[in-house]
């Protein structure tokens, strides 16, 4: 069984920065070979994607609202996916969760839909504070 743990998360001033962390362990599959992505979920709002990374590390897709303060990168040799959240908003508020693509060697870049990933953490609480 595929097991997907986020941490990282905290309580933060408007400004300030997280580094999101993101373990992939057991199940059989290799992470090396699985695109992963970022969502969150604000309270009262649906979930929506933040950020995606190519199984190799190479291509990666932020939303508009993320770009230039969020960093996706992927640790193949550790399994570990990581989101670096600098200038921290408000607005920026929830929970975060870590998904990996539903197949190996898939990447489907600026699309970001839930249904591309298959496997989910139980999401991690960003709160930033003004």
């Amino acid at each position: 069984q595929v097991k997907v743990v986020e941490s990282g998360g905290g309580l933060v001033q408007t400004g300030g920065s997280l580094r999101l962390s993101c373990q992939v362990s057991g199940g059989g599959v290799t992470p090396a070979l699985y695109s992963m992505g970022w969502f969150r979920q604000a309270p009262g709002k649906e979930r929506e994607g933040v950020s995606s990374i190519k199984w190799s590390g190479q291509e990666v897709y932020y939303v508009d609202s993320v770009k230039g303060r969020f960093n996706i990168s992927k640790d193949n040799v550790n399994n570990v996916l990581y989101l670096q959240m600098n200038d921290l908003k408000p607005e920026d508020t929830a929970t975060y969760y870590c998904a990996m693509g539903a197949g190996p060697l898939r990447y489907y870049g600026n699309s970001l839909k839930e249904s591309d990933f298959g496997y989910w953490g139980q999401g991690t609480q960003v709160t930033v504070s003004s």
